[in-house]
């Protein structure tokens, strides 16, 4: 896909994304959160408002210009929304996915447990 020199790459429904030109939704969904770093961002929206600097501290690892790349991809892909004060919050979509990640994590916490107690064998693994 190609952009105007410094304009941000942005999966939104509807256009061509990183490895799909469909347009499709889910394709957009797996780009924009398969981008390092945009999953975390929203987890640690998860719970309210913050600020720039709160989420750089909060990430040990990114870097202020990737946090600023990510804020402004969630932001047009409406997950991210930022305040008055200018914070950031999850927005109504932002929130709508965390519900659906809900269940992610209770796999996520299972796999841990299967990973530190040893996975039972699946009998369809024999096949």
């Amino acid at each position: 896909m190609r952009h105007n020199e410094g304009e941000v790459d942005r999966p939104l429904p509807g256009r061509p994304v990183r490895g799909s030109d469909s347009g499709r939704p889910m394709m957009a969904a797996l780009d924009l959160f398969g981008r390092r770093w945009a999953l975390r961002i929203v987890w640690e929206l998860r719970f309210g408002k913050s600020r720039f600097s709160d989420l750089r501290n909060e990430i040990e690892g990114i870097s202020s210009s990737t946090l600023s790349q990510r804020l402004s991809e969630l932001s047009a892909a409406h997950i991210v929304a930022q305040t008055s004060d200018g914070a950031y919050r999850l927005s109504y979509q932002g929130k709508a996915l965390l519900i659906a990640l809900g269940p992610l994590e209770l796999w996520a916490k299972a796999w841990a447990k299967a990973v530190r107690d040893g996975a039972p064998e699946d009998p369809a693994d024999r096949a």
